[in-house]
């Protein structure tokens, strides 16, 4: 059986090496990074040194031939807060239409965005206020940083890209994934007097295995087409987690996105630890 061909960009981050062995194994895969080691370090093999934010487009667009889905899990990053942190979120914005317009002119069928929670972050506010319970995909997004901002535009472009209407009606189907907390080590540190960050790290939990299951339903599902038969859709990557803040349940109804990881189960003894903390405490 011949495998689809699927290229992955910035795939030696972190959100990527957490699935790049299951990725290689399911398709012909195609890896796209400025460097070739990964987090840890390690030369990793068969990587392609590229760099995506490169405005001639000619330089890369081979890679994208005869591509069906691009992962696009690349960015730069800026550990600052500053205002300057703007202009690297600008480039991460340009690098997402390089290769949205790379993916149109190369024929490819689909992109597969890892956007953020950030790109709704505001809304977090509004929860641990006690004004709302839950985030929909279908909301407004609304951010007050440059990161979540970028994630909006990453979103945004994809979607107009989408229509087809920049390119002469010719469509790239897109999924935008929200993605929220794909670290096991985020509660850990924490205690009775962090309850909120708690609750935040338990309800953006994402499993290694539900993050590959997540991307393999987007790039495998059929149609994706939303309610104006726009073939674009926004889920938030996150586990089946009892404590949860954002909605899966659009990823469940279009993909058959089916978690099976919770992080109420998968912390039981950590909340168990904080919990007694917190009773002793009172």
């Amino acid at each position: 059986m011949v495998k689809r061909k699927v290229l992955i960009t910035g795939g030696m981050g972190y959100i990527a090496g957490r699935m790049l062995s299951e990725l290689r194994q399911r398709y012909d895969l195609t890896i796209l990074d400025i460097k070739d080691t990964n987090c840890e370090g390690e030369k990793v093999k068969d990587v392609i040194i590229t760099n995506l934010l490169d405005k001639d487009r000619d330089n890369y667009r081979q890679h994208f031939k005869g591509i069906d889905t691009v992962v696009h899990c690349g960015f730069t990053g800026s550990a600052s807060q500053t205002h300057r942190q703007f202009w690297t979120e600008l480039d991460n914005v340009a690098m997402s239409y390089n290769i949205y317009q790379t993916c149109i002119e190369e024929g490819v069928r689909r992109a597969v965005v890892c956007s953020s929670n950030h790109a709704a972050d505001f809304y977090e506010r509004l929860i641990w206020q006690d004004k709302m319970e839950f985030v929909k995909p279908e909301m407004l997004p609304i951010s007050d940083n440059y990161y979540g901002w970028a994630k909006i535009s990453y979103e945004s472009l994809g979607f107009v890209f989408a229509t087809g209407a920049m390119n002469d009606g010719v469509q790239l189907e897109n999924i935008q994934l929200r993605i929220g907390g794909p670290r096991e080590t985020d509660i850990e540190g924490l205690g009775a007097s962090d309850l909120k960050r708690v609750h935040r790290a338990l309800g953006a939990y994402l499993s290694i295995r539900d993050q590959v299951q997540l991307i393999v339903k987007s790039i495998e599902a059929e149609d994706i087409a939303d309610e104006n038969d726009i073939p674009f859709q926004i889920f938030y990557g996150i586990s089946n987690n009892t404590h949860r803040f954002w909605s899966i349940q659009n990823a469940r109804d279009v993909i058959g996105y089916t978690p099976e990881d919770d992080s109420q189960i998968r912390f039981a003894d950590q909340i168990s630890e904080i919990l007694t903390e917190a009773k002793r405490k009172l």
